[in-house]
């Protein structure tokens, strides 16, 4: 009991309660600072955003490209600042900071050496999202494949696929990348119709087709402008293809595009248009005849033969009778 009084007697009370409160106070301004920190990317947020659709940038594209940027800024922020908060604490209780400081040199050192991967990874988000390449809510292609994209750092892309799959890609590994969401979208056509059919009709219909969904109260302020019909593209085995285009909204261009192809097939019924399927005719050899022809002639061939027999057991039979 006697050690542990005097034990209790040497704790300098004064000092404790002096450094306690004066990490609570450096907490308190680290939870301050958060907050000024929010609050000031928050207007920063809605000014970046008001000067993107300022220079004529569409709504939805400024609101991605902003979030995304001001995301990965308070990230980085936050852990800058909480090292530091962390840092001043130790001090504060008595620890020298200055061997953690020196250590943490030689440890980021070697940890660069041996990261490079990490730090091409981290530079190459640092461009990605500077560069306005692709932003959170874009549909893009990463490396051949292709996903919603649903987050963004500085060292990953994550894409989620239509089947629900998620790819996770290192911006130091993408190779190729296609932004389909990028400013304006594009659903691109091949229609094929029989090679009997006026090409000049069929691109009539999928005009007027085109100008009746854009009078739609809910698709037709998606679209951007007029069909664009190139016009007869290709001679297929079957078909002829006219090539066609429609500009839209980003991520629209499904919505669209699809509404617009059961609409035309409803025209190309009404009209009288036919979609052809392929068809093929069979030939034994150059020199034969189709297998069609050559089956008819095989039955035609039957029906003699059986006639002819026909015949000889009905001459047999009034022989029978005559004897």
């Amino acid at each position: 009991m006697d050690v542990i009084q005097d034990l209790i007697q040497a704790i300098s009370w004064d000092v404790i309660i002096g450094t306690s409160v004066r990490v609570l106070l450096i907490l308190i301004l680290g939870f301050a600072l958060m907050s000024a920190l929010r609050l000031v990317l928050g207007k920063l947020e809605t000014r970046l955003i008001a000067q993107s659709k300022n220079s004529g940038e569409t709504p939805g594209e400024a609101t991605k490209r902003v979030e995304t940027l001001i995301r990965l800024v308070r990230q980085g922020i936050r852990v800058v600042l909480w090292l530091t908060i962390l840092l001043v604490v130790l001090k504060e209780i008595g620890v020298d900071v200055a061997p953690i400081l020196a250590s943490a040199g030689v440890v980021g050192l070697a940890v660069g050496f041996g990261a490079q991967n990490l730090v091409r990874d981290v530079i190459s988000g640092f461009f990605f999202i500077m560069e306005n390449q692709v932003r959170v809510g874009d549909v893009a292609i990463v490396n051949g494949t292709g996903g919603l994209v649903e987050r963004m750092n500085f060292r990953t892309i994550t894409l989620r696929d239509l089947g629900g799959a998620v790819h996770v890609f290192p911006n130091g590994t993408v190779n190729t990348l296609s932004n389909l969401t990028r400013d304006w979208s594009a659903y691109l056509m091949d229609i094929g119709v029989a090679y009997k059919e006026d090409p000049d009709h069929v691109i009539e219909i999928m005009r007027q087709v085109g100008a009746e969904l854009r009078e739609d109260p809910v698709l037709g302020r998606h679209m951007l402008g007029d069909i664009e019909v190139f016009g007869v593209d290709k001679f297929g085995d079957s078909a002829v293809t006219i090539k066609a285009r429609i500009r839209t909204l980003p991520i629209r261009q499904w919505d669209v595009g699809r509404e617009y192809l059961k609409r035309l097939k409803h025209a190309f019924d009404q009209a009288g248009v036919e979609i052809p399927f392929p068809h093929r005719t069979l030939y034994f050899g150059e020199a034969s005849k189709p297998i069609a022809l050559e089956l008819a002639e095989r039955a035609r061939q039957q029906r003699e033969d059986w006639t002819h027999s026909g015949q000889r057991t009905a001459s047999a039979d009034n022989v029978d009778t005559d004897g």
